[in-house]
C-alpha cells in the first residue's frame, strides 16, 4: 500500500513551535502501527498555511499525485488540517476518492456510516466556525489597539521612515531616514510645479540616479503615486483609507481574474481613523494642494479620452509579452491597440521593450465581431466553450503565442 502524509500549519508561529513535526510523530507511529511504510518524499507539508484557502504548494503537489494514482491513501491527523471549511473538506475527500486514494484521519477514522458521515460534517462545521470566531476577534483586538494609538498598521514603514528594529509596529519608534525624508519633500515639490506631471517626476528620479523604495535605479509611476498619495508625512497614520473588494478584472486578458479579493478603492475621507503620530515631512496644506491637482489631472487622463471609440477597449493583450494593450490613434487618423511593453520602462516596468507589431483596431475589431455575431447565432458553441473553460482550457492554445 502506497501512504501519503499531509501536514500543515496556519502561522509561522506555528511552524516554528515544531507543531509539524508533532503531527509526524504521531503520524509516523499511527503508520507503524498499521503496518504502513512510506518515504519521506512522500511527505506533503504546508508551514504557515492556511486551511481557509486551496492554495497551498504542498496540497497542490499532493492532488497532482493523486490525480495519477500515485498513493492508495493519505492519513492526516485531523479534518482542520485538511481544511478548514467543511465544502473544501468534501471537495478534496471526493476528488481523492476518485483518484481511488482513501482519506483517514488519524484523531477519529472515518467510516462510510451516516454517522460517520455526519460527525466529519459537525466537525467540519465547528472548525470553520472557530476560525471565523478567532479572525473576528483579532480584527477587534487589532481596531482597539490602532485607536488606542499603541500599534502601526504597517507591515514595513512608508519610504523616509523608519522603525525600531525590535518593536516595528510602536509608533515611539518611529524616526526620519533623513536622506529618504528630502527625496519624498523633492518629489512633492516637484509635483506641484506648473506644467509637472507624476510621468516628469519619475524620469527626473531616474535620471537623478535615486534609489527607489525597492532598492532599484528604475522608479516607476505607480510608486509615485503612492508617495504623494500617503497622509503619512504629514505627520498622521490612518487606518481604514481603503477596502478589499473581489476581483473583477483582469490586469491582462491572458491572465485569470487573480486572488479572491484584489481592488483596494478609497474610502471618503470622513471614512478615516487617525491612529498615531508620526515625524511630519509635508505640511498639510502642501499635501491637500496635490491631492487637488491629483483629481485634476485624473479627469483629463488618456485611459478618460473617449474621443475615439475602440471596440475591445481594455480587452486586448499581447501574445508575446502578455502586457495589456490600449488604444492609439496616428496623426494620420490610423487606429492601432499597442502594447505597454513598448512604452517607456517607467510605464511598462520592464527593461526591454516588447518587440510586438502594432494591431490594426479596425481589423482585430472586425474579427472578433465576426466572431461573437457567429457565437450568438450557435448557442452550441457557447457550451462548447464554457466545457472548454471548466476543464481548464479557458485559452485557446493556438491563440497563446499570438498577439
Amino acid at each position: 500500500m502506497k501512504v501519503a502524509i499531509y501536514v500543515r500549519v496556519s502561522t509561522q508561529h506555528q511552524a516554528q513551535a515544531q507543531t509539524i513535526e508533532q503531527q509526524l510523530t504521531l503520524l509516523r507511529e499511527h503508520s507503524q502501527t498499521h503496518g504502513w511504510l512510506w518515504q519521506q518524499e512522500h511527505i506533503f507539508r504546508d508551514d504557515g498555511y492556511s486551511g481557509a484557502s486551496l492554495r497551498r504548494p504542498g496540497l497542490d503537489r499532493l492532488r497532482d499525485q493523486i490525480s495519477t494514482a500515485a498513493f492508495d491513501r493519505v492519513v492526516i491527523t485531523e479534518p482542520s488540517r485538511l481544511a478548514r471549511k467543511y465544502v473544501h473538506q468534501m471537495l478534496l475527500i471526493e476528488e481523492f476518492e476518485r483518484g481511488g486514494c482513501q482519506v483517514q484521519f488519524i484523531d477519529q477514522p472515518m467510516g462510510q456510516t451516516p454517522h460517520d458521515q455526519l460527525l466529519v460534517q459537525i466537525r467540519g462545521a465547528v472548525a470553520e466556525y472557530e476560525r471565523s470566531l478567532i479572525a473576528e476577534r483579532m480584527r477587534r483586538g487589532r481596531l482597539q489597539k490602532y485607536q488606542a494609538g499603541c500599534l502601526l498598521p504597517w507591515t514595513h514603514p512608508p519610504y523616509g521612515y523608519r522603525v525600531d528594529v525590535e518593536h516595528p509596529r510602536d509608533p515611539a519608534g518611529v524616526r526620519l531616514e533623513p536622506i529618504e525624508a528630502a527625496v519624498v519633500a523633492e518629489i512633492f515639490a516637484r509635483y506641484l510645479q506648473e506644467g509637472q506631471s507624476l510621468m516628469g517626476v519619475t524620469k527626473q528620479l531616474v535620471a537623478q540616479g535615486v534609489r527607489s523604495p525597492y532598492g532599484r535605479l528604475r522608479w516607476n509611476q505607480a510608486t509615485v503615486r503612492g508617495i504623494v498619495c500617503n497622509p503619512a508625512y504629514t505627520g498622521t497614520v490612518y487606518i481604514g483609507r481603503t477596502r478589499r473588494t473581489p476581483s473583477r478584472m483582469r490586469h491582462s486578458a491572458l491572465a485569470p481574474v487573480g486572488r479572491e479579493h484584489g481592488g483596494h478603492p478609497r474610502t471618503p475621507r470622513e471614512e478615516w481613523i487617525a491612529v498615531a503620530q508620526v515625524p511630519a515631512i509635508i505640511s498639510q496644506e502642501h499635501f491637500d494642494l496635490v491631492q487637488a491637482k491629483l483629481a485634476h489631472n485624473q479627469q483629463f487622463a488618456r485611459r478618460n479620452n473617449t474621443a475615439h471609440p475602440y471596440l475591445l477597449r481594455a480587452l486586448v493583450s499581447c501574445g508575446l509579452c502578455r502586457l495589456s494593450c490600449s488604444g492609439r490613434n496616428s496623426q494620420s487618423g490610423y487606429a492601432y491597440y499597442t502594447c505597454r511593453g513598448k512604452r517607456p520602462a517607467i510605464i511598462s516596468c520592464r527593461d526591454e521593450k516588447c518587440p510586438s507589431r502594432y494591431i490594426p483596431a479596425s481589423q482585430l475589431d472586425e474579427l472578433v465581431w465576426q466572431d461573437v455575431c457567429e457565437v450568438l447565432t450557435h448557442p452550441d458553441r457557447i457550451i462548447t466553450a464554457l466545457q472548454r473553460a471548466q476543464g481548464g482550457q479557458w485559452l485557446p492554445k493556438a491563440a497563446a503565442g499570438t498577439t
